[in-house]
C-alpha cells in the first residue's frame, strides 16, 4: 500500500505542504481546475435538471495522468484545494477522477499554511461539502446560461466578439448610470463667507459663517452675500462658546478581501487583480531560507472579520514588547461581522506576528513586502489601544450671525502610531495644514481683519475608481470577495469601460451594450436582483435552499425574456440606434451603427445616401458629429505599389489607403495587419525585434500579434505579459479570462501547467 496522497490546487503549495508533512505523505497539485464546461457549447442540459456536461480542460490530461500515478494504490486521499467554493469544486472533480473501490476521500481545509495549522487540519479532516459544491455549480450554471445565450444575441445585434455576464454586465450598468448622473447634473451656485480674526495672542485664525438667527445660512448668489456683508458691517465679533472634549477613536478591523483591495489600490497603487495575485503568493508560501517555504498570511478570500483568539493574544504580546503597556489592551479586541457575511474563514492576518516586515523583507519582492506590511500593520493596529483626539470648537457671535471654527490634535496616538487608513491620513494631513486656534475665553471680543466672500458651485457625483467600485459592489451585494478583481479586469478587457486617470468611464460600446441589455433584460441585469441571487447562492451553501430551485426560478422568466429579445432587440448592425440628428446631405434621420471598426453615424437613407461619420459625445452626453479631417500622409509605404499610404475615415472607421487611388486601391485597417495598440511587450519569437500589439480580427475579436507581420507571424488570442514563467522559464506569460475562472495568468508552453489566480 502506497503512502496517503494530499492533493492541493497550486504547485507552489506542494513544497510548503511537503515541508510540514515530511516523507509520510505524497503531495500533488491539480494546477487549478481539471474539469470545466465545454468551450464551444453551453454544456447545460436544461431539460435534464440543468445537468452540467463537464469535461477535462484542454491540456489537463497530463495533470490527471500524473495525479492517478501519484495516487497509485493508496487507500487514503486528502483533498486540500483552497477552502472556498472553487476549491470545493476542484476537490469534487478530483475525487471523481481518482475514485476507486476501497479508496477513501477526505476534505482538508488549510486556512493558513503554517506547520501547526497544516498538521492540525490533517488530524481532523472533513467530508466533502456537497452544499458548497452545489453553490459553486449553481453560480457556474447561472453564469453559463446568461453568457452563452445573451452573448450570441449581442453578436447578431451589435458585433462579433462581445460578451454579457450575469455580474459583469451589472457592474457596467452601475458605471453607466453614474456617468449619466454626471451628464445630467446641473451645477448650482452657492457662496461662503469666512471671517479672518485676531485675538490678543497669535495666531490669527479663520471662522466660517454657519447660522443666522439659529437657522442654517444659505447664500445662493453674490447679491445675497453682499447683503450679509452689509449687515455684518460694524458688528462686534465675540467669542460666545468654547467646547473642548477628548474623543476616543477605535482601530479598524483586520482586512477582509474587499477592504484589502480598496486600501491597496489607494495606498500602494495596486490594481485589485495585482493585490489578489500578490496575496496568493503570500498565502501559498515564501522561502524564508533555503528550502524553507512558509505561508505568511491567512486565506485571502474572505468577508469575515473574525480572528483566532491565539492570534490576538500573540499580537498583544508583540505590542507589549515593541510599544509598551500604554499601547496594549487588557484583553483581545474582537470584531462583529455584518449581516449576511459568510464566516468560513478568518480575516486576513499574518500567520505569525513575529514575522515582522523588517525581519523578512530580504525574502520578499518589493510588491510582496508592501502588501505584507499593509496586512501586518492593519492587524497589529487592530489589537492596540484607542487613539485619543483633543477637539476644540469655537462659536463666535456677530449680531444675528454665528461663525464657527474648530481644530483637533492627537493627545495619544494609540494604534495610529503604527497604522492609519488612507482616510485617516487625509484627515490628519488636512488638520496639520490648518492654523492652530489661539487661547480664547468666552466673552472675548476679537479683531476682524477681513470678511472673505467666496463663490462655489456644486459638484457632480464622482466617477468610480477601482477602490470605490469595489466598495459599491460590496455594499450592493454584487459578486463575492473572490470575484471583484475578475469583474474589474473583465469589463476593461471587453472594452466596455476605460480607466482614465484612475477612474472608470463607459466607452461608447459600453453605453450601447448596456442600454440594449437593460431594455431587454430589465430584471436579470438589475442590481437588486443580482444581489438577491448572491444571497440565494449563500443559502444553497448553508443548506437553506435547493440549488435546482434557484436555477428553475431564474431560468423560467429569463428564457421568456430571451425569446422576446431575440425578436425585438434593436439591431445596431441593421436599423441602428435613433438619434436626434438629421443627415446634412439628404435630410433623413441619422442612426448610430456599429461596424467592424467601431461605432459611427449613418444615414437611414442608405444606399441612396452614403453619408456616414464618426461622432463624439459632449459633457452632457449629446451626440456631436466629428469634424472630418484632411487626409494625413503617413510614413508607411503601400505594399503593392510603394507609394505613401494616407489616413482616411470611412463608413467603418479609420483606415489607411494608397495615395495613388484610383490606380491603386490598396487599403489597410488600422485595427488589423501592421498596426495596432502597443501593450509594452516585446515579441517572444527568437531573433525578432518587433513588439506585440493589440489588433482586431475581421470578425471583431481582439487578438495579439507582432507588429512586424508578415515578417513575423507570432499571434495569440491571449494577452501576453512581460513576465518569465517561474516554472519553465518561458519568455512570456499570458492573461486569460474565462467565464468560470475569471482572469488568471498562465504559461502557454505545453506541459508546463503554471497558473496564477488574478
Amino acid at each position: 500500500m502506497s503512502k496517503p496522497l494530499v492533493v492541493v490546487e497550486s504547485p507552489t503549495k506542494v513544497r510548503t505542504i511537503k515541508k510540514y508533512l515530511g516523507s509520510d505523505y505524497k503531495v500533488a497539485a491539480t494546477v487549478g481546475h481539471i474539469k470545466d464546461l465545454p468551450n464551444k457549447e453551453m454544456g447545460i442540459d436544461v431539460e435534464d435538471g440543468f445537468k452540467p456536461k463537464y469535461q477535462y480542460i484542454p491540456g489537463k490530461q497530463k495533470i490527471v495522468k500524473s495525479l492517478k500515478q501519484a495516487a497509485g494504490d493508496t487507500h487514503d486521499v486528502y483533498l486540500a484545494p483552497d477552502p472556498d467554493r472553487e476549491g470545493e469544486a476542484i476537490a469534487w472533480h478530483t475525487a471523481d477522477v481518482l475514485k476507486k473501490k476501497g479508496r477513501n476521500f477526505y476534505r482538508v481545509l488549510f486556512h493558513e499554511l503554517t506547520k501547526d495549522s497544516v498538521r492540525k487540519a490533517m488530524t481532523s479532516p472533513e467530508v466533502l461539502d456537497r452544499s458548497k459544491y452545489e453553490a459553486q455549480q449553481a453560480r457556474r450554471i447561472l453564469d453559463r446560461l446568461v453568457g452563452y445565450q445573451v452573448s450570441p444575441l449581442l453578436w447578431r445585434k451589435v458585433k462579433g466578439g462581445l460578451s454579457a455576464g450575469r455580474v459583469q454586465s451589472v457592474a457596467v450598468r452601475i458605471i453607466c448610470e453614474r456617468e449619466r448622473a454626471i451628464q445630467a447634473f446641473v451645477s448650482e451656485e452657492y457662496w461662503s463667507i469666512t471671517a479672518h480674526l485676531n485675538s490678543d495672542v497669535p495666531p490669527p485664525f479663520a471662522a466660517k459663517l454657519v447660522k443666522k438667527d439659529l437657522e442654517k445660512v444659505k447664500i445662493p448668489h453674490a447679491k445675497a452675500a453682499d447683503q450679509i456683508l452689509k449687515e455684518l458691517n460694524g458688528e462686534k465679533f465675540i467669542v460666545e462658546k468654547i467646547q473642548k472634549r477628548t474623543t476616543k477613536k477605535n482601530p479598524l478591523p483586520p482586512f477582509i478581501t474587499s477592504k484589502l483591495q480598496q486600501e491597496a489600490i489607494r495606498k500602494l497603487r495596486f490594481s485589485a487583480r495585482k493585490t489578489m495575485m500578490v496575496a496568493q503568493q503570500l498565502y501559498e508560501g515564501i522561502d524564508l531560507g533555503p528550502g524553507e517555504p512558509e505561508g505568511l498570511i491567512t486565506y485571502m478570500r474572505t468577508d469575515s472579520t473574525r480572528i483566532a483568539a491565539e492570534a490576538a493574544t500573540e499580537a498583544q504580546q508583540l505590542i507589549l514588547e515593541r510599544f509598551g503597556k500604554d499601547y496594549a489592551l487588557d484583553k483581545p479586541r474582537f470584531f462583529k461581522n455584518k449581516k449576511k457575511v459568510q464566516d468560513a474563514h478568518e480575516a486576513i492576518r499574518p500567520t505569525s506576528v513575529y514575522n515582522t516586515p523588517e525581519k523578512i523583507k530580504t525574502h520578499l519582492s518589493p510588491d510582496q513586502l508592501a502588501l505584507y506590511q499593509l496586512i501586518w500593520q492593519r492587524f497589529i493596529a487592530s489589537q492596540m489601544t484607542q487613539a485619543l483626539i483633543n477637539q476644540i470648537s469655537v462659536s463666535i457671535r456677530a449680531g444675528v450671525y454665528l461663525f464657527t471654527s474648530s481644530g483637533s490634535s492627537i493627545k495619544f496616538p494609540g494604534f495610529m502610531a503604527l497604522y492609519m487608513s488612507v482616510d485617516d491620513e487625509i484627515a490628519n494631513e488636512s488638520e496639520q495644514k490648518k492654523p492652530k486656534l489661539p487661547d480664547l475665553t468666552e466673552g472675548k471680543v476679537l479683531k476682524l481683519d477681513k470678511l472673505e466672500p467666496k463663490q462655489h458651485f456644486t459638484m457632480p457625483p464622482p466617477r468610480f475608481s477601482e477602490a470605490s467600485l469595489v466598495k459599491e459592489l460590496e455594499e450592493n451585494g454584487i459578486g463575492r470577495p473572490s470575484t471583484y478583481a475578475n469583474i474589474l479586469s473583465t469589463i476593461r478587457g471587453k472594452g466596455y469601460v476605460d480607466l482614465l486617470k484612475g477612474y472608470f468611464k463607459p466607452s461608447e460600446l459600453g453605453f450601447i451594450v448596456n442600454d440594449l441589455l437593460v431594455q431587454n433584460f430589465p430584471d436579470i441585469f438589475d442590481v437588486e436582483f443580482t444581489a438577491k441571487m448572491e444571497e440565494n447562492l449563500d443559502r444553497v451553501e448553508s443548506k437553506k435552499l435547493d440549488f435546482l430551485q434557484v436555477l428553475t426560478r431564474f431560468y423560467q422568466p429569463f428564457s421568456k425574456d430571451l425569446d422576446t429579445a431575440s425578436e425585438e432587440m434593436l439591431s445596431v448592425k441593421g436599423v441602428g440606434i435613433p438619434t436626434d440628428l438629421m443627415c446634412p446631405q439628404c435630410g433623413k434621420p441619422v442612426h448610430i451603427k456599429v461596424g467592424k471598426n467601431g461605432h459611427f453615424l449613418a444615414c437611414t437613407g442608405y444606399p441612396d445616401c452614403t453619408y456616414s461619420n464618426d461622432y463624439i459625445r459632449d459633457e452632457k452626453g449629446n451626440i456631436q458629429p466629428e469634424e472630418q479631417s484632411e487626409e494625413e500622409v503617413t510614413d508607411k509605404a503601400c505594399d503593392k505599389c510603394g507609394k505613401p499610404m494616407v489616413g482616411k475615415r470611412g463608413r467603418y472607421g479609420s483606415f489607411l489607403a494608397c495615395s495613388a487611388y484610383p490606380e491603386c486601391k490598396n487599403t489597410q485597417s488600422l485595427n488589423s495587419n501592421g498596426s495596432g495598440k502597443q501593450i509594452g511587450v516585446s515579441c517572444p519569437e527568437k531573433d525578432c525585434s518587433g513588439d506585440i500589439v493589440e489588433r482586431t480580427s475581421k470578425r471583431g475579436k481582439v487578438f495579439y500579434g507582432c507588429n512586424r507581420y508578415p515578417d513575423c507571424a507570432f499571434a495569440t488570442w491571449d494577452k501576453p505579459l512581460d513576465r518569465e514563467c517561474p516554472v519553465c522559464g518561458a519568455k512570456f506569460l499570458v492573461e486569460k479570462t474565462t467565464i468560470k475562472q475569471g482572469t488568471f495568468v498562465t504559461c502557454l508552453e505545453q506541459g508546463c501547467g503554471f497558473k496564477e489566480k488574478g
